[in-house]
Formats: C-alpha cells, structure tokens, sequence
C-alpha cells in the first residue's frame, strides 16, 4: 500500500530571521491588534510553540514564509535572530494550520487546566495570552458544576464563559434541555441563555422555589414562557424524531419528480394543466439542502 507523502519536512530547523522572506503583506493596524499583542506575549514569556512554515532554499538562498506572519512580525520586534520552521514539501500558500479547527471552548479550558497541573502559574498564562488573571480563572472554572451530559454536547462549540454561570442555575435535566435547544437552534449566546433561564420553572433550579426577578418581565408573563418553553421542548423532540424521515422522503420525491418532469410530454401537460404544481414540482426538484 502506498504511503501518504506529508506536506512537511517533520524535523525543525532553525534559520536565521534575515534568511525568511513573507508571502504576503499584513494589513498595516497587525501590530495593534489584540491577536497580535497575544502572540507578542505569548513569544516573550514562553518562547515560539508553533513552528513557521516556510518554503525550501530559494536561488538566492532565502526561504518564503508561508504560514506564520503575524509571528514573523513579532520576533522581529522582540529583536529574536533565529526561529525554529518546519519546511513544507508543497508549493503552496497554505499548509495544515489553515485546514484545521481551532479550539472549542472546553477544549481551551482543558489546556489551561493541564498547563496549570504542569507548574505554569495562571498569572504566566494570562500574561501569555495577553488577558486579564480573572478571564484566566473563568476559564479554567468553566465546567464546575456543570453536568457531564451538557459539557459533552458543549464540547466542540465556541461560546462566551458566562454561559458556565447561567447554566450553574439549573439542574442537570434543565442544563442539557437548555443546551440541546441553544445547539439546535445554531444560537450559542448570552441572551437566549438567559431567557432560556427566565422560562425554567422553579422546580428545575437548584434553589427551588426561589423568587425569580427579571428586568421587565412580570410574573405572568414569566409563567407564559414556562409554559410556551414546554411546549417548545415538546415540538422540538417531535420534529427530531421525524427529521431523518423527512429528509428521506423529501430526497426519494426530488428523484421522483425529476424523472417526471425529464418527460416532455407529461412535463408540458401539468404546466399547461395545473401551473401552480408544475412550479412546486419545480421548486422541489431544485431544492438543494434543507437550509433553503
């Protein structure tokens, strides 16, 4: 079987700054962006983590950067005269950084928790990322008291730390009810976890029976959205249930009505017989995904 041919030479090599040459040209505000002021800290406290990807020798003897720019920039300033660079074997503008995810959440808080366990003190991190000790803490205090259940299904998104405090309010069965609702409906943020708070019932709060206040909203109107977040819930496992159906049978009618229509007789009869199906028939057959 045929090995896979990587896109990098895997061992570092250390070259001198004078020898790298950029690709591109940064906007001209990098240096005054927050991104770059973090990995400016970053640099200067622990050092280069992530090597630069650079081309092989050029005729002149140079190498051409093609990932790693904005830290380029920044040994620069730190006045840094050698940097560790992997060589990519492709001749390409881009190379695996560019194609992979960055981190979720909770995976940022897992790497801030393994940090801390491996002797690097908070204040050297937040120095390093150029935050705020109190955002460092949050993080890394991100899933107390949040249940196993809700942090799996809150593993691979990107939200604001906060969500950890709203959540805490609840009990487990509400957190993943609440966290299923925010994911379903692609909205990860502050408010609709707070008006998600706002419809729980007393009794699914871990201070039960509490007196809820809310800027705004009066007692019935906070008893109507329990009762309308309920029925939600319910709607919401039903239309799950049927989801995968749905979409089958809206794929089997797509490759059904695409033969019909292919038929010029039958297609000109239902347009000249019954126009407002040949449309709808239309529409389906040009339905793409089930975003549209």
């Amino acid at each position: 079987m045929n090995q896979i041919a990587l896109g990098f030479i895997p061992d570092p090599l250390v070259v001198s700054i004078t020898l790298l040459l950029p690709s591109k040209k940064l906007p001209f505000n990098t240096n005054s962006s927050r991104k770059y002021k973090q990995i400016l800290e970053s640099l200067r406290t622990v050092g280069l983590i992530e090597p630069l990807i650079i081309s092989p020798t050029t005729s002149s003897g140079n190498h051409i950067v093609l990932d790693g720019h904005a830290r380029l920039l920044a040994l620069q300033e730190l006045g840094v005269n050698d940097a560790q660079c992997l060589i990519s074997t492709d001749d390409e503008t881009y190379t695996y950084n560019n194609r992979i995810n960055r981190l979720s959440t909770v995976q940022e808080h897992l790497m801030i928790k393994r940090a801390i366990s491996r002797g690097v003190s908070p204040e050297r991190l937040a120095s390093s990322l150029n935050v705020d000790l109190s955002q460092i803490m949050r993080k890394v205090k991100l899933l107390d008291g949040i249940c196993p259940e809700a942090t799996k299904l809150l593993k691979d998104q990107v939200f604001s730390t906060k969500l950890s405090d709203i959540l805490r309010k609840m009990k487990p069965t509400r957190q993943i009810e609440c966290v299923e609702l925010m994911i379903s409906a692609n909205n990860i943020k502050i408010p609709y976890a707070q008006a998600l708070l706002a419809a729980t019932p007393s009794h699914m709060l871990i201070e039960d029976g509490r007196s809820r206040k809310f800027r705004g909203i009066s007692a019935e109107q906070l008893l109507k959205m329990e009762r309308e977040m309920g029925n939600l819930n319910e709607q919401y496992k039903l239309v799950e249930e049927s989801y995968g159906q749905d979409v089958l049978n809206l794929v089997l009618a797509k490759g059904y009505l695409s033969k019909l229509i292919e038929n010029q007789e039958i297609s000109r009869f239902i347009k000249q017989n019954q126009p407002d199906v040949y449309t709808e028939f239309i529409n389906i057959i040009e339905t793409v995904s089930m975003d549209k």
